[in-house]
């Protein structure tokens, strides 16, 4: 039998597919911050400390779970470091979804939003792993997955993160920073 979809996932995917679109996504704003946060800022808080099998019941579940915790905190905390606490969780969630071959069958926009967790990871095997998938799945983005992968693949991790993350950067990682390597 298979396990029911969580209301919440239902939601968050009717939101981020259904209410909102290409423009909302990577144009972001006030309105679709606050959209989510009214939204889904307490589911969030609520499961994002608990463990990746947890979401991995079911194909809706698990994508949901992805956006939740990859793309709505990019949304809520933009310019903070908790803009990526998340990351980890979202990164085990795109593994644990690919190992389960849930990738067949959805859209390029779905795939590409479960394989985001990969560009945004300062691992390189992550990074790897991206770019093959992106080619494949969602060839659209893969100029953007080959961005992030130069910037892992130079530094070992995404300079423009430094300052909220309370790193120092190196002359290389600000001029990288100023010519627009900062997503």
């Amino acid at each position: 039998m298979a396990a029911a979809v969580r209301p919440w996932a239902r939601e968050v995917l009717h939101v981020w597919f259904e209410r909102l679109g290409p423009a909302d996504w990577f144009g972001g704003g006030e309105r679709v911050d606050a959209l989510l946060r009214r939204r889904f800022e307490d589911t969030l808080c609520a499961t994002g400390n608990r463990p990746a099998e947890e979401f991995l019941t079911d194909r809706k579940t698990a994508r949901a779970a992805i956006l939740l915790f990859d793309q709505i905190p990019r949304n809520l905390y933009r310019d903070s470091a908790q803009a990526f606490a998340w990351d980890g969780l979202a990164q085990a969630l795109t593994h644990g979804f690919l190992a389960r071959g849930w990738l067949a069958g959805l859209s390029r926009p779905q795939k590409q939003f479960v394989l985001m967790p990969l560009m945004h990871s300062e691992a390189i095997a992550d990074q790897e792993l991206s770019l093959r998938l992106f080619a494949r799945h969602a060839p659209g983005s893969l100029d953007f997955a080959r961005s992030h992968h130069r910037m892992i693949a130079r530094f070992g991790r995404f300079p423009h993160r430094n300052d909220i993350l309370g790193r120092k950067s190196s002359a290389a990682e600000k001029r990288a920073v100023a010519n627009g390597f900062s997503w």
